[in-house]
């Protein structure tokens, strides 16, 4: 237990993306994930929206990894985990609805006490939360929205009314994002949450390159930790001290993949002539 200074560290952002059918969140997405990465090769869409990141190919030549039904989130786990293995610097989930959905329908047909079924049925979304919080890449994550109402008494009668838009997923989802858009009909933007100052108490706007622009200059203002990992790695003078460094720094296992791999091969170089010594 230790007290320090607060500390910005680099990081990788984290985002969501919510709106109606038809409001462009997987339009925006692309925008946003080619202001952060400029190489078109170095971002990837994981469609669980029947194919509709296709449409925007005439953007450039970002890749598209296509999942079938049904939409499990330990599917969408292991399309991240490759993803994060062939390099993708931004990844975007187009989208998360589907996966509730899927959730919310395995729910509805089990048997037993429906409260009870949820301790089922959260670990796999939780697990899913996790995967995209920790990996060493961008993400952005689109999700549909609803038109929420509430039942209020009007004059002795109860009417519904309109009280705003509902994200199609599960409660306080929000929360784990470091920024969320909503996105309206008419294609512009405003923030609901953002932990980065960028958007938030500022007016609607319209998302373009420039926005992942922005916020890939606010990922990386803050302190550079894998210099350190790099430093350590570059000074390991056996395998058994550059495994320890692998496995004490898990969530830089695949960004720092290279590097490890070099040092292993220069260590295997160097063991005949340190046995001989």
């Amino acid at each position: 237990m230790e007290i320090r200074k607060a500390e910005r560290k680099r990081a990788k952002i984290k985002m969501a993306l919510q709106g109606s059918a038809g409001s462009g969140k997987t339009f925006s997405a692309l925008l946003i994930a080619h202001g952060i990465s400029t190489d078109w090769s170095k971002i990837v869409v994981i469609d669980l929206e029947n194919n509709s990141a296709d449409l925007y190919s005439h953007f450039g030549h970002y890749n598209v990894l296509p999942l079938e039904q049904p939409y499990s989130p330990e599917k969408c786990i292991q399309a991240l985990e490759l993803c994060e293995q062939a390099g993708m610097e931004v990844i975007i989930i187009d989208g998360l609805t589907p996966c509730w959905e899927y959730l919310l329908d395995l729910h509805a047909n089990m048997s037993g006490n429906s409260f009870t079924n949820w301790s089922k049925i959260t670990p796999r979304q939780n697990a899913l939360v996790n995967k995209i919080l920790s990996i060493q890449s961008h993400v952005i994550s689109t999700i549909r929205v609803k038109q929420d109402y509430v039942l209020n008494n009007k004059d002795g009668k109860i009417v519904p009314e309109k009280v705003g838009l509902k994200a199609i997923q599960r409660d306080g989802l929000d929360y784990e994002f470091t920024i969320v858009l909503d996105i309206d009909n008419k294609h512009h933007a405003v923030a609901s949450k953002d932990r980065t100052t960028l958007f938030m108490g500022k007016p609607e706007f319209t998302i373009s390159r420039k926005t992942g622009e922005d916020i890939l200059k606010w990922c990386n203002e803050g302190i550079d930790d894998t210099s350190n990992i790099l430093e350590l790695i570059k000074n390991a003078n056996s395998i058994e001290v550059l495994k320890d460094i692998y496995f004490s720094y898990p969530d830089y296992q695949n960004s720092l993949s290279k590097a490890f791999a070099s040092r292993k091969e220069a260590l295997n170089k160097l063991e005949p002539f340190n046995q001989k010594t």
